[in-house]
């Protein structure tokens, strides 16, 4: 029996959460978070830090507060990540810096991230120091996009004293933080309050303005020294099913976003949005977790996943899948679409058994359609989370903007575009990808800008 077991967190009744927007997670008790910060090594090589695409100080902040220097775990951290209180709770730490702890095999990795989920929010409760304004320098970057890359990249530039611009298409800062991500996983005014501190360091953040369209990037680079584009991966993609145009057939990417940003879940906002008894969610993904979850939410009996591959091969966090089953969404897992059907409003989908056939070149284990296995599965309401691309309406409007035939920008090592004094980062490079791989991206570019400054001495 292992004596020092990972700690856990304290969590809402599956029961009760199911049907509220709260988090569910609620975090480290302080005597928790003082025996998890106890269960590290503080190994010297602190192989846990190769996991982190921001590079935090990992040992050294869980050692402050071992300690109980809030202050200086918090200040430790941020030296490094301007979202710490964002990424302690949608971070996948079991893939990246707990993947490393050394005592993955004793007990359990480090909770890491809900470590630094407990520092970030005891500064954001308790009289957090303000962070000093830096002297401005006549240096100036446009950034657009507020999401976590452009977040990450204004943060690390206005902390030398660059003036940074945010320009955001939509009436609120934050991009997936807000419009994508569920407020019972990630509370909106964690997400304004670490914006908040950003504008401390100076960082001007101008809403309701679409670049490409609002302005052009050529219109910025006459008035800034450099444009970073962190525009995101925000349009959806459909599998060009038979009733894909049926009535109740929504994207993940417009359902999430009418509820989380525009709040159709509550009474006081005429968002509308469609109520329904039995959902489907296509994809099995930590979107589509998020989207069956919140369909529950809003008042749905009975919600289900359906997904072309096996239980094991679910790109979602497990502790997502986890908390949806938990609530009680039903998983169809070897099963694919092939149709949704319904007069003017969808009434059902029809899918076929998949097996595993065989693995590719990439590991990736392949899949086959078992003839004559269709099954029917009856509801009023399709939401297709299979997946998103960049929009391309910053690449149809900046000539010699190179892209690639998937719509994701170029880059170089060092995060340049083809475009001079044009860089780019997070998922508008990649694709859809996770909010700490978008950060680093995002500082990885802010250090580029910098050393075109001559400020990283």
């Amino acid at each position: 029996m292992n004596k020092n077991p990972r700690n856990h967190p304290v969590e809402q009744d599956p029961a009760v959460r199911r049907n509220n927007f709260e988090e569910v997670c609620q975090g480290f008790t302080h005597e928790a978070m003082l025996a998890e910060a106890d269960r590290c090594l503080h190994c010297k090589a602190a192989p846990c830090r190769k996991g982190c695409p921001v590079g935090v100080d990992i040992p050294g902040f869980i050692d402050l507060l071992k300690k109980e220097d809030m202050q200086g775990a918090i200040d430790t951290i941020k030296r490094y990540n301007a979202l710490p209180a964002v990424c302690g709770r949608v971070c996948p730490q079991e893939v990246q810096c707990e993947k490393y702890c050394v005592r993955q095999k004793s007990g359990g990795a480090v909770a890491i991230g809900l470590l630094e989920r407990y520092a970030a929010d005891y500064a954001l409760q308790n009289n957090r120091v303000p962070q000093q304004k830096p002297p401005v320098l006549p240096y100036k970057v446009a950034i657009a996009g507020s999401g976590p890359s452009s977040l990450a990249c204004a943060g690390e530039l206005a902390r030398k004293g660059v003036q940074v611009t945010i320009f955001e298409a939509f009436h609120k800062a934050g991009g997936v933080l807000v419009y994508g991500i569920p407020e019972f996983r990630l509370p909106k005014r964690l997400v304004e309050a670490e914006i908040d501190q950003l504008k401390e360091l100076g960082v001007e953040i101008k809403t309701n303005v679409v670049i490409g369209k609002s302005l052009l990037i050529e219109e910025l680079l006459a008035e800034y020294d450099a444009v970073f584009i962190g525009s995101g991966a925000g349009l959806p993609s459909f599998m060009g099913l038979p009733g894909e145009g049926l009535n109740g057939v929504y994207s993940a990417n417009e359902y999430l976003t009418r509820i989380n940003l525009m709040k159709a879940y509550r009474d006081d906002y005429a968002t509308p949005i469609k109520r329904a008894d039995r959902v489907v969610v296509v994809g099995a993904g930590n979107v589509a977790m998020d989207a069956a979850r919140t369909a529950l939410r809003m008042g749905s009996k009975e919600v289900f996943i359906v997904y072309r591959r096996a239980r094991e091969d679910v790109p979602a966090r497990y502790e997502e899948v986890e908390h949806a089953e938990q609530e009680g969404v039903k998983m169809h897992f070897l099963s694919s679409p092939v149709a949704i059907f319904g007069e003017k409003q969808v009434e059902g989908i029809r899918c076929i058994r998949t097996e595993i056939d065989s693995v590719d070149e990439n590991g990736r284990r392949t899949i086959r359609e078992i003839e004559g296995s269709e099954f029917d599965l009856p509801c009023d309401l399709v939401i297709m989370a299979i997946g998103t691309s960049p929009n391309p309406l910053i690449k149809n409007a900046t000539e010699g903007l190179k892209t690639t035939p998937k719509g994701t920008i170029v880059i170089d090592e060092d995060h340049m575009t083809s475009l001079d004094r044009v860089y780019a980062g997070g998922d508008a490079v990649t694709g859809a990808a996770t909010v700490i791989l978008a950060m680093g991206a995002g500082k990885k570019a802010a250090q580029t800008i910098l050393n075109k400054f001559g400020l990283n001495q």
